[in-house]
């Protein structure tokens, strides 16, 4: 996994993305699930693109219940974005780059 990419967990989610200053791509995965694993380089792709911009986070729901009831997660792959703590657009599926790119785009 990329250097540019945050593996959370429901102990880091507050300090990482709740209190974080810039806005934060969250993709919520699972190991099992292929989806995420196609969308796996697309998210190493925009967290070096994004990089000092937006904050790139990966957070496995099978290891962190917590967090992914919290937002509501029902089916993986699910990225959320978050700004100023707040989540602000929510992508479900296997979703192609320049969709994920255009909604960092209207926070930058």
């Amino acid at each position: 996994m990329a250097g540019n990419i945050v593996v959370l967990s429901d102990q880091q989610f507050e300090a990482e993305v709740i209190k974080s200053l810039t806005p934060v791509l969250v993709d919520f995965s699972a190991e099992w699930c292929g989806p995420c694993k196609m969308l796996a380089p697309i998210i190493e792709q925009l967290a070096n693109e994004y990089a000092g911009r937006v904050k790139v986070a990966k957070l496995d729901i099978d290891d962190n219940h917590e967090s992914a009831a919290q937002y509501g997660i029902q089916s993986v792959p699910t990225m959320i974005i978050f700004q100023n703590g707040q989540p602000v657009k929510k992508l479900v599926g296997l979703t192609p780059k320049n969709k994920i790119a255009g909604a960092l785009d209207e926070l930058l």
